[in-house]
């Protein structure tokens, strides 16, 4: 850690403030379950008022408010009420890049239920007990909820994609469970001469066509259902995969890449976007998600890991494009 005034703390204090995270947590999810940033989108109210238009105690909510005003995540001001901050604003859901989604994500109970299974990981190399997916085609609501996440999630890293990636010479790109289609409206909004197709489960894609009609490329964009463990659909230049390899084993990861590889043309290229693990000990955002991952039956991999993999499907891995965010671009292309 190169911050001086962190180097400055000591090292018992550093460790509580990690400790406490999931205290944070759980106050910021509060609030983005309840909408209190909406709320407070054109007014400052008091912990009374907020909770008689979203339903609530007075003193919990107060409670709360104030542990996260502390934080700089909304601001009190001396009469009680409570305002919106620049960190506050972030959780209202008008705004873009908005982050309420992924902050009731964070704090839900099935993802808590999740990650209370680690211990039994390290001990057993077992995921959760928790299904993830078939939780998902249970609870509807939270798999909407893991959906507006992910978009919220995939906001910070379109633009650094765009500009480190050169998608110049593809013509019709498909995204393999592409989610709502954020990323792949982007890349088509870049490119004029370009025609997508968006791939995710059935229930994903209803979702996703109110979202991608209000695109300007919505008439250069196909919206297909399925599964990728089947089949996806074929007779396109390049498929990219953003956050999707990592979710599985290399065993049901080989099964997706497989799929892909018959769609593909002739010297199609494949796009996994994802985190490359690096050796050292520098901060990682992807060694934190691979905690996540290791829950889900999934792994964060390392080039030699992906070039194992990408060769096993069929595919000679040809480039690693880093970007300024977390993902790097592996490029690979059909034997």
């Amino acid at each position: 850690m190169t911050d001086t005034t962190t180097a400055q703390r000591p090292p018992h204090i550093l460790l509580n403030q990690m400790i406490t995270g999931s205290w944070v947590t759980q106050a910021i999810f509060v609030a983005a379950e309840l909408g209190v940033a909406d709320l407070l989108k054109s007014e400052a109210l008091t912990s009374a008022e907020i909770a008689v238009r979203l339903g609530g105690n007075r003193d919990g909510l107060y409670r709360i408010l104030r542990a996260l005003a502390s934080i700089g995540i909304f601001r009190e001001d001396g009469d009680g009420r409570f305002e919106q901050t620049t960190l506050s604003e972030c959780l209202r859901s008008d705004v873009a890049g908005s982050m309420r989604a992924w902050a009731r994500m964070a704090g839900a109970k099935w993802h808590w239920d999740s990650l209370a299974g680690l211990l039994n990981s390290a001990r057993t190399g077992q995921k959760s007990p928790l299904n993830t997916w078939e939780h998902f085609e249970q609870h509807k609501d939270d798999a909407d909820i893991f959906n507006q996440a992910m978009t919220s999630f995939s906001a910070s890293e379109i633009g650094p994609i765009l500009e480190s990636y050169d998608f110049t010479g593809i013509q019709r790109l498909m995204d393999v469970a592409g989610g709502y289609g954020s990323l792949l409206a982007a890349v088509l909004e870049a490119n004029p001469q370009m025609r997508g197709v968006l791939f995710d489960a059935p229930s994903v894609i209803e979702n996703a066509r109110s979202k991608m009609a209000a695109t300007k490329v919505v008439d250069r964009c196909e919206l297909v259902g399925g599964d990728f463990f089947v089949s996806v659909p074929s007779g396109v230049d390049a498929i990219m995969m953003k956050h999707i390899i990592h979710d599985w084993d290399d065993e049901n990861s080989l099964r997706i890449l497989k799929c892909c590889h018959k769609a593909l043309r002739a010297g199609g290229k494949l796009l996994v976007i994802e985190s490359v693990i690096q050796p050292g000990n520098d901060p990682s955002p992807g060694k934190m998600l691979d905690i996540v991952m290791l829950l889900i039956g999934g792994r964060e991999r390392t080039e030699a890991e992906f070039r194992a993999l990408l060769t096993a499907a069929g595919f000679d891995l040809t480039s690693i494009v880093s970007t300024p965010s977390p993902v790097s671009v592996v490029e690979g292309r059909k034997r």
